[in-house]
């Protein structure tokens, strides 16, 4: 079997590569992958070859959102789960540290994660994972959507962490891809407002497609949101964003941008206002299925252009050659 794989060996250095096929150790299967969405994470290693305190310092397999056929069970995983559609959940914890037993195991500081420095990711004709982390996915789901399991288990999370519940006011600040799954996933929370915000119209549009409230981001002028899910990483767009919260509502930053943000000291403390951060998910990949599945989240309507493994730069580099493109998904061969 070939097993090509999209490799990044430098920033901006990304080349596709024939590689061993993986043997599924015990508890573990060999996965067909069929599809891989590309995430801002990617990108940025590819312009940068670093994201925080993780560095690219060696060949890696990119990508992380991905879904495929079990061709193979390892020793002491039930054969007939060959042949299953499956999402990959790309981070595996040690499942023995106090995060891990406290059920917060995304925050495991052992995590092996698909494409994050010095672990290799998903973008390959075959990978080989933890059993428990390849979830079955519903019936009829595309290999695609069952992929996109991923965007949506951060908006999953996103929502969980902010306790959204029936009606609640929501401002989300991005309408990117996280922040259009996010706003679905509020809505199917019960949400009673989901206002989406950006400067883009064309992803503006699509919000509006999915039956979604927006405005462009200076143009919000209410000021009772329960719950602020910022989804672009903009300082701008938290510091503009808490403005615009109910007293005793929280904001949960979901997007990746600046390190440091200037924030109203006085703001939160007479509206006793909460912010906290959001890293990754835990327990969330059969939601997050069940949402796709039912149709709750809509997550074909961001995926705006698909790439074979050969074109994985172009996919890379898809965002600054066109305004109007969301998600990108790369297809190994079938």
């Amino acid at each position: 079997m070939n097993n090509l794989s999209a490799v990044l060996r430098a920033p901006g250095d990304v080349r596709i590569e024939s590689c061993p096929v993986p043997a599924p150790a015990p508890g573990e299967v060999l996965v067909h992958v069929r599809a891989v969405g590309i995430c801002g994470s990617d990108v940025h290693y590819y312009e940068h070859g670093r994201i925080g305190e993780y560095v690219l310092d060696g060949p890696m397999v990119i990508g992380h959102e991905a879904a495929g056929t079990i061709v193979e069970a390892g020793s002491e995983v039930d054969s007939e789960r060959v042949g299953e559609t499956v999402a990959l959940e790309p981070g595996i914890p040690c499942r023995n540290c106090r995060q891990c037993l406290t059920g917060r195991y995304n925050l495991c500081p052992d995590v092996v994660f698909f494409a994050t420095p010095p672990v290799d990711g998903a973008t390959s004709t075959y990978v080989t994972i933890d059993a428990c982390f390849a979830h079955r996915a519903p019936a009829g789901l595309s290999f695609e959507q069952a992929a996109m399991a991923e965007p949506v288990s951060v908006g999953v999370w996103a929502v969980r962490t902010a306790r959204i519940s029936s009606g609640d006011r929501v401002l989300v600040t991005g309408a990117g891809p996280i922040g259009l799954y996010a706003a679905q996933v509020a809505r199917a929370s019960g949400a009673d407002r989901v206002l989406v915000t950006d400067y883009n119209e064309f992803r503006l549009r699509i919000a509006r497609s999915l039956g979604l409230d927006v405005t462009t981001a200076d143009q919000v002028d209410e000021p009772d949101f329960d719950a602020l899910l910022e989804c672009s990483g903009a300082p701008a767009a938290l510091t503009e964003g808490l403005k615009h919260l109910a007293p005793a509502a929280r904001a949960v930053l979901v997007g990746m941008g600046s390190d440091e943000v200037p924030v109203d000291v006085g703001l939160l403390q007479r509206k006793e206002l909460s912010i906290t951060g959001t890293f990754r998910y835990a327990n969330t990949y059969p939601a997050a299925l069940r949402l796709i599945a039912n149709g709750a989240v809509n997550v074909s309507a961001a995926i705006t252009h698909r790439f074979d493994i050969q074109q994985t730069e172009d996919a890379l580099t898809l965002s600054r050659r066109d305004r109007e493109s969301l998600k990108a998904v790369v297809v190994p061969p079938g």
